[in-house]
């Protein structure tokens, strides 16, 4: 994925709800409440982590018990330490006090608690990037008794763990925000660890790479295990009976039927707006649904160009709460005219747009029936609902709004079948439309007639097509 594209927008919930979410999360929520528990004689080693002896009882003030309790205890206190909800006053005597991100817990804006919360991600996101202890404590061994720690031994390559789960957290992140809902279904472990690592153009993954998913599979459950607790994803892990044979792995090709046990994650609303966040301070263009809502209509028609139709449909409904419908009507038609390569992509989303506007823009509409542009588009509203006397078009502005509206599907929808099913009908329709069409002054038609020629199944049509894109582009002068 390049941090020059632009993903589809997420649908994000209210920040006060995030909040909430964020509070209740298990990995904030005990750092919060160690943060509360220190006092005078709370000590921290050099690194700011608590000092063994004190692990107990941090241990209990969480209510955490058996063989993982210590262990938790001291990543709630390092995320409260990273976080700022606790600040070490003196290194050398190893003494600590709250800190000020602690009263933004219970007095700060939702913005506030997010942006406590977005540490401790931070916090937990690197930790699930590093090996098990055991690993570490093995590879410090084996560096020659120099207590350095033996990356080669471990076959461990911190930037490249870290790169791989942001790849499958981007990944996750785009099935979340896709148009398809599948952000309504949790994505089985092996499709997500696959799409990571089989390579696009592989229609049949080899023995190696099949290997490589499963390895990856348990990376990503240990992963998503550390992940869950600090509200990211909703996570069903591996069942441990798979594992039961060391020498077996998971399968990375799994039967419809046992999916579920291969592990299943699902991102939270939380999760949504984290990843969102990250990306966007990766330089990554992801937009949120509302960003355009106070922006002007040129705004919103070109910036919802890219959009999938139903969040383009939500970006517009948010955009026309907030105007009154026949100043909005005006507003969408002014910024619909054009003849650069993006207008008639513009129209189409200015056509969509009124039709959520309703009969109070009927007024703006008979305003530009003379309109060369915008007539004809305004006497397709106007007949579908039910106007009277609206005049008809001449054949010069039926032909121009055939190309614009041709040219707009090309930019939002590239070769599709709707598409194509729409260059058969124009074809089948209009006897002699190529003869025509060429002649139409309209900036896109070569292009918008070479399409119907590499589109239409009909071989003598298509040929037709493209002798009028030829002559088109000659009338042109290109």
């Amino acid at each position: 994925m390049s941090d020059s594209s632009i993903l589809p927008p997420a649908r994000l919930r209210p920040e006060a709800e995030l909040a909430r979410d964020a509070l209740s999360t298990p990995v904030l929520s005990r750092a919060a409440r160690l943060a509360r528990w220190a006092g005078p004689a709370t000590r921290v080693d050099a690194g700011g982590g608590l000092v063994d002896e004190q692990l107990p009882d941090a241990a209990a003030e969480l209510g955490l018990s058996g063989e993982d309790a210590a262990a938790d205890a001291g990543e709630a206190w390092r995320v409260a330490v990273d976080t700022g909800l606790v600040e070490v006053v003196d290194e050398e005597e190893g003494t600590v006090r709250a800190g000020d991100e602690l009263s933004l817990l219970t007095a700060g804006s939702p913005q506030d608690v997010l942006s406590v919360w977005l540490g401790a991600l931070e916090t937990v996101l690197g930790d699930a990037s590093v090996p098990d202890l055991g690993g570490l404590v093995d590879a410090i061994a084996g560096g020659e008794g120099s207590g350095e720690l033996d990356l080669d031994a471990l076959d461990w390559n911190p930037e490249a763990e870290a790169e791989f789960l942001d790849g499958v957290l981007g990944n996750l992140y785009l099935l979340t925000v896709g148009e398809d809902k599948a952000g309504d279904a949790p994505v089985p472990l092996p499709a997500l660890a696959a799409s990571v690592i089989v390579p696009d153009d592989m229609a049949e993954p080899s023995n190696d790479v099949l290997e490589q998913v499963s390895d990856a599979m348990m990376r990503l459950d240990d992963q998503f295990r550390m992940l869950e607790p600090v509200g990211l994803v909703e996570y069903q892990p591996v069942d441990e009976a798979l594992m039961a044979d060391a020498d077996e792995e998971p399968a990375a090709q799994v039967d419809d039927t046992d999916v579920a046990r291969y592990g299943l994650v699902r991102l939270t609303p939380l999760g949504l707006y984290g990843l969102r966040t990250r990306l966007l301070e990766a330089g990554f263009e992801a937009p949120a649904v509302g960003d355009l809502a106070d922006k002007g209509a040129d705004a919103l028609l070109d910036g919802t160009a890219a959009y999938p139709p139903a969040a383009a449909h939500a970006e517009t409904r948010h955009w026309l709460e907030r105007r009154r419908p026949l100043e909005a009507a005006r507003e969408l038609l002014a910024a619909a005219r054009g003849s650069d390569e993006g207008a008639p992509l513009r129209r189409l989303r200015c056509q969509q747009a009124l039709s959520l506007v309703g009969a109070a823009a009927e007024p703006a509409l008979r305003e530009v029936l003379d309109d060369a542009e915008l007539g004809g588009l305004a006497r397709v509203w106007l007949a579908e609902h039910g106007a009277a006397d609206v005049p008809p078009p001449s054949e010069a502005m039926i032909f121009w709004l055939t190309i614009d509206t041709v040219a707009a599907q090309l930019a939002a929808e590239g070769n599709s079948e709707e598409l194509r099913s729409l260059v058969e009908g124009l074809a089948r329709q209009h006897s002699g439309f190529f003869d025509t069409a060429w002649r139409v002054g309209h900036p896109a038609t070569a292009d918008v007639l070479e399409a119907m020629g590499r589109l239409h199944p009909d071989k003598r049509i298509a040929k037709e097509a493209r002798k009028a894109a030829f002559k088109a582009r000659s009338q042109q002068g290109n």
